[in-house]
């Protein structure tokens, strides 16, 4: 048996229709579909089919249809053998069903929250859309008839988008374009649904007509509504123009991680090693399994494991975890456990709000996902047990490998089984630089190949650098190369302090020794850079040259293996080889150079970021001043917000490793952390940012600056309100509010009232807050300071609300706006939108309440405040509930429950209550 609402209305037993009778029996049909289960009253169920105009004998009129819909269910259920009946309770009329039988039910339930993992929400999205044949309720007519077809068709249209992403993720570029064009004739003015189509269309290798589509849009959204194409397309459009789209791949390692780094190409020998870890890493186990692989540097731990990793991970459908511990750094900066897990959780797609605030119940988070996953985890480079302990999943399903110079004896306690990778043997070491150079040029020159293998103390670091210098240069003879190398040896015994078997830097330096002069100088800079890795215009800047110069170096040093370019434009190297480029700086240049390269560096990161948070903030309190630029130093260039989010995560690491810096670069370390703090708390990477601005305040307190130390305490105070912990959160803005007050500074005085406001109304001392709230009003007022006025001017509005005073909370609310419309402070407008839908909805003015409210959801949701998003629509379900519209508040709600749901935020369980009564009394 099936009901269909999509289209016509209709009936089906099992290939069977039948007769639904006319017009008005189909919508009485409809109001109780549509609430299939649950009880609908008398007088909502006149409403739904006539509206505000029933005649006379309507409810006679209707008895008469609901007999008739008993007989249909009858003669249904006789077919079937499906249950279906209409039912009259005291609360109203119930069609009881399955809801799954409804289409526009089973559409819901598919669409919802859909299964984890890309494949399988790609198919429930499908199965949804394969249900709709047309508008809701084609062939009836009405005021709700409206309501509902309107509804649906913005939820059909937010199912074809999501439908759509994952498509694109899942690397299914062709079929999102050959779906969408008949889709854009019914949207015709969606711009959401425009982005998803150029992006398909770059996908597919589509560039052109990707272009062409954006001048359509562009110019149907001039004619018709007389606006430019939103932020987000014009962003696309740009950087498909730019080439800086990358292309969508299959099997998104947001659902499923796969992040092993390449296999290592010419892979040779370890066959035992490899049989070991089979059986090591084979058989069931109560526990999971733990596999500590150890061995001196540059010996190929990391090679062999992540070789073996390859070949296994068919083995783990869960997905792959990596992650480079740098345990044995030369810049003395591991990546810590903690660091490590957030990293763990944002390959499984966990939204930053969802995180827990705490490093234990991180833990806990990270392992509840790993439980009844099959995955494997490599921890590559791990100083000791202690460093790798905190990352051990619970589930036996999981296999985890360490790799590590340390033996990691520790690890037994904890059921671990030990491999020890030794040197190559020498026929092992043969057949890896055969597989580099060719087993015909090997087997030419038996003798150098002999000599280069020994003078590589059989280590596999060693010999690729070798192979790659040979690579580069076939026509060189292996005697030859061979000579260089012994030759290179007996240079730098300087440099040798550990046993000369196992010392790399003998060979480093030989590689090191063919570098132009230039990219040698650009190579001994990388050992000072904070890392884990750098940009092409960080590299620039850390050399004091224009991009275009530094370039061609970058290739020179990727060519010989001293560098590896993981990604696009970004630079990495091996632990070894920095410890070595470190070296040599030490040795080579002089300490006001490498000081001045570090101050460049610093000051690259320090201004691109101060010119990405202006972009993400453009209201934003200025410095009064700013370290000037060194000579030599180009920021980045960020051209708009998604340019300006874009570059702060893709340095998000490296801006965490380059503020911790000794006491002499204290300014530029706290001018950067002022810079990067708004991404780190809007992006709820919060954590970060405590950690962050604890550095600040260290440094401020070493440079003397009271100021900088109140802005330390005042957004500590600020992100200890977000984690709920207040009475830190108080006492961190007293102790900002002392010094501002002690400095004579009003302003930063009356942020911190205001922000106090904040804190008190989280715990609904609302009184208090107003009053805190005043005080930064005068505060402000005092200091000429329009954008704080605007701010606050709507906070104490906010607070009369709360309080009942709603006719002045609507005063000061008007005020903010008009200051803030002056202003183009597009946030805080959202904000006031807010607070006068909450005051017109005390007053019972439903219509304007949800005007306000709407008007605060299109800002916010224009600005990707999901949180602030989340909870308008939630008091905007409020005034539409008031107003007697409950589909439409249904609506808000669950959008509501949706995104709050995605950051895991508690207030979702309050929406959630109002979604279950509204049903419940319906």
């Amino acid at each position: 048996m099936e009901f269909r609402l999509f289209g016509e209305v209709r009936v089906l037993a099992g290939d069977r229709p039948l007769d639904v009778g006319t017009p008005r029996q189909q919508a009485v049909l409809a109001a109780l579909l549509v609430d299939a289960g649950r009880p609908v009253d008398i007088e909502t169920l006149i409403d739904r089919v006539w509206d505000e105009a029933p005649p006379v004998e309507a409810r006679n009129v209707l008895y008469s249809h609901l007999s008739r819909i008993r007989r249909l269910l009858a003669t249904a259920s006789g077919h079937t053998g499906v249950r279906a009946r209409l039912e009259r309770r005291s609360a109203g009329y119930v069609l009881d069903v399955d809801p799954d039988l409804v289409d526009l039910h089973r559409f819901a339930r598919l669409t919802a929250r859909g299964p984890a993992g890309d494949t399988a929400r790609a198919a429930a999205l499908t199965e949804a859309l394969d249900l709709w044949s047309g508008p809701p309720l084609a062939g009836i007519s009405g005021d709700w008839v409206d309501q509902v077809r309107n509804s649906w068709r913005r939820r059909r249209l937010d199912a074809v988008t999501a439908w759509g992403e994952v498509e694109l993720r899942l690397g299914r570029a062709d079929a999102v374009t050959a779906a969408l064009p008949d889709v854009l004739a019914e949207y015709p003015l969606s711009e959401p649904l425009e982005a998803l189509f150029m992006r398909a269309l770059h996908a597919a290798g589509r560039d052109a007509e990707a272009i062409e589509r954006y001048a359509v849009i562009r110019a149907r959204l001039a004619d018709e509504l007389g606006t430019d194409p939103g932020a987000e397309l014009r962003a696309l459009h740009s950087a498909i123009l730019r080439g800086e789209l990358p292309q969508s791949e299959p099997d998104s390692p947001l659902a499923t991680p796969a992040q092993l780094p390449p296999d290592m190409p010419g892979f040779a020998g370890r066959e035992e090693e490899l049989r070991l870890l089979d059986d090591l890493a084979g058989g069931s186990a109560t526990a999971v399994r733990i596999v500590a692989v150890s061995g001196t540097a540059g010996v190929g731990k990391t090679a062999l494991v992540v070789h073996w990793a390859h070949r296994m991970r068919g083995h783990f459908p869960g997905g792959q975890l990596y992650v480079n511990l740098r345990g044995f750094d030369p810049t003395g900066s591991p990546v810590t456990p903690a660091e490590a897990v957030r990293r763990f959780l944002d390959a499984f797609e966990v939204s930053p709000q969802r995180i827990p605030v705490g490093f234990e119940a991180q833990v806990g988070l990270c392992r509840s996902l790993l439980a009844n996953r099959r995955v494997l985890v490599v921890l590559d480079n791990a100083r000791d047990a202690e460093h790798v302990r905190p990352l051990l999943p619970g589930s036996p399903d999981c296999l985890v490998l360490v790799t590590s110079r340390d033996q990691l004896s520790g690890l037994v306690a904890d059921g671990a089984r030990h491999l020890t990778v030794d040197l190559l043997e020498a026929d092992e070491a043969r057949r890896l630089l055969a597989g580099r150079l060719g087993a015909e040029r090997i087997a030419a020159e038996p003798r150098a190949v002999d000599e280069i293998v020994a003078l590589c103390a059989r280590l596999p670091l060693a010999l690729a650098v070798v192979a790659a210098r040979a690579a580069t240069h076939p026509k060189f003879g292996l005697v030859a190369l061979a000579r260089e190398l012994r030759a290179a040896r007996g240079s730098l015994d300087e440099f040798s302090g550990a046993d000369p078997a196992t010392d790399p830097r003998a060979v480093f330096s030989w590689s090191y020794l063919q570098l132009t002069a230039d990219a040698a100088r650009l190579f001994r800079l990388t050992g000072l850079h904070p890392g884990p890795d750098l940009g092409t215009h960080a590299a620039a800047s850390l050399a004091g040259l224009p991009s275009r110069a530094v370039r061609p170096l970058l290739a020179e040093l990727s060519r010989a293996h001293l560098v590896t370019e993981h990604s696009p434009g970004r630079y990495t190297c091996h632990d070894l080889l920095r410890a070595y480029a470190s070296e040599q700086a030490q040795v080579l240049d002089l300490e006001p150079d490498r000081r001045a390269a570090l101050r460049r560096t610093l000051c690259h990161y320090l201004h691109t970021a101060n010119d990405a948070d202006r972009l993400l903030d453009p209201r934003r309190e200025e410095l009064p001043t700013l370290t000037a630029l060194p000579p030599g130093v180009t920021p980045e260039p960020v051209a708009d917000r998604t340019e300006a989010l874009a570059w702060f995560d893709a340095e998000h690491r490296v801006l965490l490793a380059a503020i911790q810096q000794e006491p002499a670069f204290d300014v530029e370390v706290w001018e950067l952390i002022w810079a990067m703090r708004r991404f780190l708390a809007h992006q709820g990477h919060w954590q970060d940012e405590i950690d962050s601005l604890n550095v600040a305040l260290a440094a401020a307190r070493r440079l003397g600056d009271p100021l900088k130390q109140a802005f330390a305490h005042c957004y500590k105070g600020c992100t200890y309100v977000w984690f709920g912990k207040y009475e830190d959160a108080c006492a961190e803005l007293d102790v900002a509010l002392s010094l501002y007050r002690e400095a004579g500074d009003r302003v930063g005085e009356a942020y911190v009232q205001f922000y106090h406001s904040w804190l008190l109304d989280r715990q609904e001392r609302n009184v208090e807050a107003l009053s805190h709230a005043e005080q930064a009003l005068e505060l402000f007022r005092a200091a000429g300071h329009q954008a704080g006025q605007a701010k606050v001017l709507n906070a104490v509005g906010w607070f009369h609300a709360l309080l009942g005073d709603h006719e002045t909370a609507i005063g000061y609310c008007r005020k903010a706006l008009d200051l803030q419309t002056e202003l183009g402070d597009q946030l805080g407008a959202g904000q006031t939108w807010h607070s006068l839908g909450y005051a017109y909805q005390q007053l019972e003015d439903h219509g304007r309440a949800v005007a306000c409210y709407q008007a605060a959801v299109d800002l916010f949701e224009a600005s990707g405040y999901r949180i602030n998003e989340a909870h308008v629509l939630s008091s905007l379900g409020d005034a539409l509930h008031d107003a007697g519209d409950v589909d439409a508040a249904r609506d808000a709600w669950q959008r509501s429950v949706d995104i709050l749901d995605q950051l895991s935020h508690p207030d979702a369980d309050d929406t959630r209550v109002k979604l279950t009564k509204s049903t419940s009394d319906t």
